[in-house]
């Protein structure tokens, strides 16, 4: 009896506990307060309540949804919530602060760099000198991604403090923004902080100066929410958000945070959703067990930061809201020697406190975020177009971390690469349609010449099927492209050349038919017969290649490539021209060629086996 009173005394207490404690969703700090009207409240009636309160709009912005907002503290928020007042308007709450992240210790690189003078990166991905030192974004997996897209089409809104067109912002694309805190078109950014964020999504980048961007295609909207001392409140981040989604913004970053639920906020992050946008924002910097708002609203995208080596970063925050991480940076040491920041040019102060451009190494989950926001610039482009499919590859890409139990790393860490092929998966771009028929030797023009119009459907016939076989590749087979797979696929999908009608008494004459003779009529080529050959047009000799050359690292990919080709050329043989020597041209010839070539493609398969990329 007594420990079962002892128990409910805890419960008790702790259910007391509970009730009392004021969590982040209504820590944060305010000085003004929000009146949204109703809609169907008369003019005059609402014009009454707001000259009696001295409340104002927001902004010109606010007329429409009848936001307005008067000052007051916690007390004043009371009073008007049990005032007549609530029955006229849709809520009465707290006009939240939010503020950059704290930052954890930021420093500039180089100020007054030009950058030429610094020895090219031995990089492929680009030309800008200082790309050597963005270790962030091979973290990422860059390169891979730009090899499909930049970006192009797409509008990334920043969030911030403002953007400046710094040097290295020269060649990027801009769009229309407003500047919320001073009411005006133009958003430039007085802090710094902005504008090294927009660098990180689209710096201008191969043009042999500075660093380089994530989506260095996309357009950028500047949207200023933030004062010089890094300061908003959510009703001009709702605002925010709201013009965005109107003005054509894909993707929208923030990367800022604070306390405070917001009702205002969260029917504008619910609108910019539904209009098609991704929204993606900075988990925080204080090392807590939770994401800070706005990273913690449902279609939000929390970001936390890992460093250079892939933990966690010491000043991320973690746990709820965190949905995947990227680089944020943890710098050793000052100025030149600040390693492990993310560097983008920005804007800085001299020795008379003139703004300058600057390169400057900064860390925090501000940083982190804009990775991802670009990330998913770059998958839109891909194709991929709703928010919520954005987001679900977005994780699905990441690289996982096993035993992240505080979930410090959400999904696991950002892969751009992955993430762009799995967009693509499905699809064949140009690109890959171009490189297949150049690989192939269908750009040449003898090809389409030889044979007349009789062997130009065959020909047709096998372009498309060449283009099938592309689908198949990027989707089921963990394999990139090298020669021996290409020289493979090329034999394979031309019958492998003189073995389809291989006779032995026909050898002196079958070289010089050979040479003269176009890939679809290869099948006469040997004895001046179109019948295929049943021992050869089978699994056969892809069967042997594979047996013979699995053990060997290159030549394998041509004895897989091989398997897949005579697949796709018995598939096309069989709908275009059926003829086997003893089968006649019928169902049974047909059907000898489907079951032979889904033998050579399970074969190819099967070989492949074991070379899954590491994410």
């Amino acid at each position: 009896m007594r420990k079962l009173l002892i128990a409910c005394l805890f419960l008790l207490g702790l259910g007391f506990a509970l009730f009392n404690f004021k969590g982040l969703a209504a820590q944060g700090e305010f000085e003004t307060i929000v009146l949204d009207f109703r809609e169907d409240v008369p003019a005059e009636v609402r014009q009454e309540q707001v000259r009696s309160l001295g409340a104002q709009l927001n902004s010109e912005f606010s007329q429409a949804d009848n936001v307005y907002i008067v000052k007051g503290d916690r007390t004043t928020l009371k009073a008007l919530r049990k005032s007549g007042l609530a029955k006229l308007t849709e809520y009465i709450e707290p006009n939240y602060m939010y503020k950059l992240p704290e930052a954890p210790g930021n420093s500039n690189y180089r100020a007054f760099s030009s950058s030429k003078d610094e020895a090219q990166p031995a990089f492929r991905g680009a030309n800008d000198p200082l790309y050597g030192k963005q270790w962030n974004l091979r973290n990422v997996s860059i390169e891979p991604a730009w090899d499909e897209t930049k970006g192009a089409g797409i509008t990334v809104a920043v969030i911030d403090t403002g953007i400046s067109q710094v040097p290295d912002l020269k060649d990027t694309k801009f769009v229309k923004g407003y500047d919320f805190v001073s009411d005006k078109v133009e958003a430039d950014d007085d802090n710094g902080h902005g504008t090294h964020v927009a660098g990180t999504v689209a710096q201008s980048t191969n043009n042999n100066y500075g660093v380089a961007g994530v989506a260095y295609e996309a357009s950028l909207m500047p949207l200023k929410v933030l004062s010089s001392s890094g300061g908003g409140t959510v009703a001009d981040i709702s605002e925010a958000i709201k013009f965005a989604a109107d003005n054509g913004a894909d993707v929208i970053n923030m990367s800022l945070g604070g306390g405070g639920e917001s009702q205002i906020m969260q029917e504008a992050i619910n609108y910019a959703h539904s209009k098609g946008v991704v929204i993606i924002a900075a988990a925080g910097n204080s090392n807590e067990n939770s994401a800070s708002y706005p990273a913690r609203y449902p279609h939000v995208i929390g970001v936390s930061a890992i460093d250079s080596s892939g933990e966690k970063a010491f000043y991320s925050s973690y746990g709820a809201g965190v949905d995947i991480s990227a680089p944020g940076g943890a710098m050793q040491g000052e100025g030149d020697s600040a390693a492990g920041g993310i560097l983008q040019e920005t804007i800085g102060y001299d020795e008379n406190d003139n703004l300058i451009p600057v390169f400057a190494a900064f860390q925090g989950t501000s940083m982190a975020s804009p990775h991802v926001a670009g990330v998913a610039a770059l998958i839109k482009a891909a194709g991929v177009t709703e928010p919520d499919d954005i987001e679900k590859v977005l994780k699905e890409s990441a690289r996982a971390v096993q035993d992240d139990g505080l979930n410090y790393y959400g999904a696991g860490h950002l892969d751009a690469g992955a993430a762009v092929k799995l967009a693509l998966r499905g699809q064949i771009t140009f690109r890959d349609f171009f490189r297949w028929l150049r690989d192939n030797g269908y750009l040449n023009p003898r090809f389409w010449i030889d044979g007349g119009a009789v062997a130009l459907l065959p020909k047709v016939a096998m372009v498309l099927g060449s283009y099938l076989l592309a689908w198949f590749l990027r989707n089921y087979f963990p394999f990139g492209w090298s020669w021996s797979l290409a020289s493979g696929l090329l034999a394979g999908s031309s019958g492998l050349f003189f073995l389809r009608g291989f006779y032995i008494f026909d050898l002196p004459q079958w070289p010089f038919r050979v040479m003269g003779s176009s890939i679809p009529e290869l099948g006469s080529a040997v004895q001046g017969s179109g019948l295929l050959n049943p021992i050869f047009a089978s699994v056969l000799i892809p069967f042997i290649l594979v047996a013979l050359l699995l053990g060997h690292r290159s030549w394998k990919w041509f004895a897989i490539g091989s398997a897949v080709g005579v697949a796709s050329c018995l598939v096309v043989s069989a709908v275009v021209d059926p003829a086997v020597l003893w089968l006649g041209e019928g169902a049974i010839a047909r059907t000898f060629l489907i079951t032979n070539a889904l033998l050579c493609y399970g074969l190819a398969y099967l070989a492949s086996q074991g070379e899954k990329q590491t994410a």
